[in-house]
């Protein structure tokens, strides 16, 4: 069994903002409620779907602080953003203090390094923190990418750095990072999908657990899609081909924008963003939420209807 909060389904939730442009904390935690009751694994807060770039470090302690009082036990962990490695580590100690149980390490925002640099960034947090430790890999996102032999070398080096959020688009990487695992345990590193469009093939290729968009406004299906694709189960492709035009809002510019949107249609949380971003055209709203209905007008019938909100 795993020593970490790593595994299943852990949607990475969005922040509700009110009107004003304040954190709405009420939508947050029911948000929490209903994503826990769904059978995901935990949540992951303040990372890139939850705005965590826009967030003063008041508001994400407050915004950890409402997951965790919400959670009521279940798994926390915090999204680890900044672009100074001392911000990084501070956001980490606060972490720890408010009670999570893992951090997600994002490589520092603005500035892009090399490698080297990178990886001190990393290994900083990692030392700083006694939590559980999860590396997130987007080169796309970040511009810099982690490479399987700098992953194994930072797992050796820190034994807390015990999972990989693998968001290259390439599913090889996640053959490869479990191939990269001289002295480093094979059942302490673990290897998630963090593309809402590669669950499936990520599964396959060994992928333990999945850092999730979708889960955001369609728990239960995106729980029951990760189950079958675990058990090998051909139906599996089914739901992923019934599934895949909203799991790819999730590789979109403006996922958060989508994401957020369909957790308004299915009742779960207000589309409100805050600034950069701002709100989808009428053009882009009307064509995703077309994309959404014809999706969930066609549901399977073999899947359990209305089981998500």
């Amino acid at each position: 069994m795993p020593t970490h909060p790593f595994t299943g389904v852990l949607p990475a939730v969005t922040t509700p903002f009110l009107e004003s442009g304040a954190i709405d904390h009420q939508a947050l935690a029911r948000q929490v409620r209903i994503l826990l009751e769904h059978d995901c694994s935990g949540i992951v807060a303040c990372g890139s779907l939850g705005e965590g770039a826009t967030l003063s470090r008041d508001e994400r302690d407050a915004v950890i602080g409402s997951c965790f009082a919400a959670a009521r036990g279940r798994p926390v962990i915090a999204g680890i953003g900044a672009a100074s490695t001392s911000d990084a580590v501070a956001y980490a100690l606060g972490a720890q203090r408010l009670g999570c149980a893992g951090v997600m390490v994002l490589p520092p925002y603005i500035y892009t390094g090399d490698g080297r640099e990178i990886a001190a960034h990393v290994g900083a947090v990692c030392a700083a923190t006694s939590l559980p430790c999860m590396l997130y890999n987007n080169p796309a996102a970040y511009r810099t990418d982690i490479t399987p032999s700098r992953i194994a070398e930072l797992a050796r080096a820190h034994a807390n750095l015990c999972a990989v959020k693998e968001s290259s688009g390439d599913v090889r990487r996640i053959t490869a990072l479990l191939a990269q695992q001289q002295g480093v345990p094979a059942s302490r590193l673990a290897v998630g999908v963090g593309i809402d469009d590669l669950v499936v093939e990520g599964i396959a290729a060994g992928a333990s657990f999945w850092v999730s968009g979708l889960a955001d406004a369609l728990p239960h299906e995106s729980v029951q899609l990760f189950r079958l694709a675990q058990q090998g189960r051909a139906d599996a492709l089914v739901l992923l081909r019934w599934l895949l035009p909203l799991l790819r809002f999730d590789a979109e510019v403006k996922f958060v924008q989508y994401i957020k949107l369909m957790q308004e249609r299915c009742g779960i949380g207000p589309a409100l963003v805050r600034p950069p971003r701002l709100p989808l055209t009428e053009g882009e709203r009307h064509s995703a939420l077309t994309t959404l209905e014809s999706v969930l007008a066609n549901r399977p019938a073999w899947t359990p209807a209305g089981s998500s909100p």
